[in-house]
């Protein structure tokens, strides 16, 4: 009999919203990273796209390639056991056609052992979700905030602050859910109308600086870990300074190497 962990699944995140139970979910893109948040409890691991700004280095998300996506989902499906692991899809994977966006997201179940994918769009990817719904894909939308529209928007800012686009991402959100999405992410929008949102939809919503009301929260992993330097985005929060303690570690090994210290008493008392 198999006695490996049993990972979270889409019913029981259902189950969660109806019971008024929390969900979290954070940004993991190595095995390392993913042991750690999912032995932490963490029910989700999105291995997002904000890898291109965390791990690759690149200026925004857009030149995440499906191939450096695949390679690091891959990894954190080694690293976690429990928690249910979302690919994040990347531009172009999913926007030029329907049959591509199928094989792309496919690959993540397939190659990489993903659990489900995340896209970006309210009813403009509707047939998009929709297909990769019919096809078995279990599909997480993104409303709000899109960091793959990031130059078409000018910038990283608040969406849904007038009524007009409030209304507009109450009908995005609506849309995701009705193409058969399992979950929405609802990024940088009004307090109040994420928690208009969370309450009119029956699939649970995720936020990222949409304020405590919804149904869970997924953060960054290098944010929450003060591993990012001196910018830490408004809705995240640092819980250790990891960045600071490891910089501090490796200043103290060059220390040692340097002036020819290293191992030095370990040895020593080796030979005693």
């Amino acid at each position: 009999m198999d006695s490996s962990p049993r990972r979270y699944n889409v019913r029981e995140l259902a189950a969660m919203k109806a019971a008024g139970q929390k969900i979290v979910m954070i940004t993991a893109y190595d095995a390392i990273m993913a042991r750690l948040a999912d032995e932490a409890g963490v029910h989700l691991l999105l291995v997002g796209d904000s890898m291109g700004n965390t791990v690759l280095g690149y200026d925004n998300t857009i030149p995440v390639t499906m191939a450096e996506s695949m390679a690091l989902t891959a990894a954190v499906r080694r690293g976690a056991k429990r928690a249910m692991v979302v690919g994040d899809l990347p531009f172009l994977s999913y926007q030029v056609s329907l049959e591509e966006a199928v094989r792309n997201a496919g690959q993540y179940l397939k190659e990489a052992g993903a659990d489900a994918v995340k896209l970006e769009g309210g009813r403009v990817v509707y047939e998009v979700i929709a297909r990769l719904v019919n096809a078995g894909i279990p599909v997480m939308g993104h409303v709000g905030l899109l960091p793959q529209s990031v130059l078409k928007d000018g910038g990283y800012r608040m969406h849904g602050k007038s009524q007009q686009e409030a209304d507009a991402l109450m009908a995005d959100a609506l849309a995701v859910q009705e193409a058969g999405a399992f979950a929405v992410v609802l990024e940088g929008i009004p307090v109040p109308l994420a928690a208009a949102i969370t309450a009119r939809l029956h699939i649970p919503t995720i936020g990222i600086g949409a304020g405590p009301d919804c149904d869970g929260q997924v953060q960054v992993i290098t944010d929450l870990l003060g591993m990012g330097g001196d910018f830490v985005p408004r809705h995240a929060k640092v819980y250790v300074e990891l960045g600071r303690m490891a910089a501090e570690g490796l200043k103290a090994y060059v220390k040692e190497v340097t002036s020819g210290n290293f191992m030095v008493e370990k040895t020593k008392n080796k030979e005693k």
